[in-house]
């Protein structure tokens, strides 16, 4: 037993983990997709969230999905701003959501939206004048606050429309943006604090604190199976809007629960006997009840387990084309406008086949056209490097040219490891004369230590719980005064 839980002897997050051979890439891909499946109930049939009966209602398989999302990120986010100087940090993230997120709401608002105008109206008239109209649309979300969903009161008649009970949202995926900057922002100050690097146990004490907090709503509650309370709003704070309480509190422990990992990864011991361990504990809570309690750590080791125990060959998925934040955010419009023309007649297997492919296409468009040119402008890119690499290739052959070089190197001034450039190009040692002993490298060579390299509104405390999170309850329909709060990457 020992073993198990003793991470000098048992295989540790940090041992087991690669930089260039991971699954954290084709995990965020698989639950990119599952928010698409489980959104195929409400979107296009006016049900419940997939996976909610089977759950026992305390979550379903699009929150598992979201959870899984906050958990990653974490991770690696905190092995980012690790290895980062805060204008690194902060650029890497705003080039990260904001390009990808300002084409979206342009498509969303002067594509897809006059489209569905058209097709419910016959014409644009009233269209553009509207009190919440394509162009509010823009410049209302534009800084990820998503205060407005609908645009010019359409998609009413959607199965997810009746279902709200009026117009609904053109993209409800995009609530949990605000939730990702303001973790992001936490980060940032524990860099600023020099936390991360000097006291990473303030990221366990904040860590447990959420816990304790999640541990007490769970045995206030009625019953195992229940949800954990709203609490309201907190909030709202200019620029970001409002929060709701209670999913601050299950992200959030979540986000720093992937903080800490990543901070203790040399202590998290990570073998198959705890997994099977954690399956079994998930399992149980899903079916009996606690998930809250107890299936959430379980779901969190499982990820990370899951991370470095897959097969290496899986590593490839996402390295080069990360399609993942586009699904993301392009998976609600789409399945939306399928479902308003029609496409839910093939069937709900049909219908989430058609959301996947036009999700893919749409994503694929995305990190191609905006996603992967925006983010060569991070200091340090791969991009950057490559160009780099380069241009020391071509230059370093004219420095290791023939006997005029070897003559150009012998009246040089010998100056050993401290000639300028020495550590980083070879050709900038001095050549030895003829005949001269070889003199043998004292330096120790240091192995590698860096292991890890990164790859709605808020709900009153009132309100009726929503199939979908965040997004208007069925009995309300989503208007620009009501508080909501629903669903991103790294």
């Amino acid at each position: 037993m020992q073993t198990l839980v003793n991470g000098q002897q048992s295989p540790t997050l940090q041992s087991r983990f690669s930089a260039q051979h991971n699954a954290f890439g084709v995990l965020r891909l698989a639950m990119a997709c599952g928010v698409i499946i489980a959104h195929a109930g409400p979107l296009g049939f006016s049900g419940a969230n997939i996976g909610a009966a089977a759950f026992g209602w305390q979550s379903d398989l699009g929150t598992m999905c979201l959870y899984g999302f906050f958990l990653i990120s974490g991770f690696l986010i905190t092995d980012s701003a690790l290895r980062s100087t805060l204008r690194q940090y902060v650029r890497a993230r705003a080039l990260r959501i904001f390009p990808g997120l300002w084409v979206c709401l342009l498509v969303t608002a002067f594509v897809f939206a006059p489209l569905a105008a058209l097709y419910e109206n016959g014409n644009l008239d009233g269209f553009w004048g509207h009190p919440d109209g394509p162009f509010d649309y823009v410049m209302t979300n534009i800084l990820a606050s998503m205060e407005q969903f609908p645009i010019s009161g359409l998609l009413a008649d959607t199965p997810y429309g009746q279902l709200v009970g009026g117009p609904s949202a053109f993209n409800g995926a995009l609530w949990t943006l605000r939730y990702d900057l303001a973790l992001y922002a936490v980060i940032g100050v524990l860099m600023v604090t020099s936390v991360l690097q000097r006291a990473p146990r303030a990221v366990l004490l904040l860590t447990g604190g959420c816990y304790a907090l999640i541990l007490a709503d769970f045995f206030a509650a009625p019953n195992w199976s229940s949800r954990p309370p709203q609490h309201g709003a907190v909030g709202p704070f200019p620029l970001i809007g409002a929060f709701a309480a209670d999913w601050t509190l299950m992200l959030g422990f979540l986000f720093l629960l992937g903080a800490a990992a990543r901070l203790y990864a040399h202590r998290v011991p990570m073998n198959a006997p705890l997994a099977v361990l954690a399956a079994v504990t998930l399992v149980g809570s899903l079916w009996l009840g606690g998930f809250f309690a107890v299936g959430l750590p379980a779901f969190a080791y499982l990820m990370l387990f899951a991370a470095v125990a897959l097969p290496r060959r899986w590593s490839r998925v996402s390295r080069r084309n990360d399609y993942t934040y586009g699904i993301y955010i392009y998976g609600f419009p789409v399945q939306q406008m399928i479902a308003l023309f029609g496409g839910t007649r093939f069937g709900i297997v049909g219908y989430i086949v058609l959301s996947l492919l036009g999700s893919v296409l749409c994503a694929a468009l995305s990190w191609h056209l905006v996603e992967r040119p925006a983010l060569g402008f991070k200091t340090g890119s791969g991009r950057a490097r490559h160009r780099v690499a380069k241009q020391a290739a071509r230059r370093r052959p004219q420095r290791a040219a023939g006997p005029v070089g070897a003559q150009r190197a012998e009246a040089r001034p010998s100056t050993g490891r401290h000639q300028a450039g020495a550590r980083h190009s070879r050709s900038t040692q001095p050549i030895p004369k003829a005949g001269a002993a070889p003199r043998r490298a004292n330096r120790s060579r240091r192995p590698d230590l860096t292991f890890l390299v990164s790859p709605g509104r808020a709900t009153t405390a009132t309100a009726p719980e929503s199939v979908i999170p965040g997004i208007p309850a069925v009995t309300t329909p989503p208007e620009r005064a009501q508080t909501t709060a629903t669903t991103s990457s790294e």
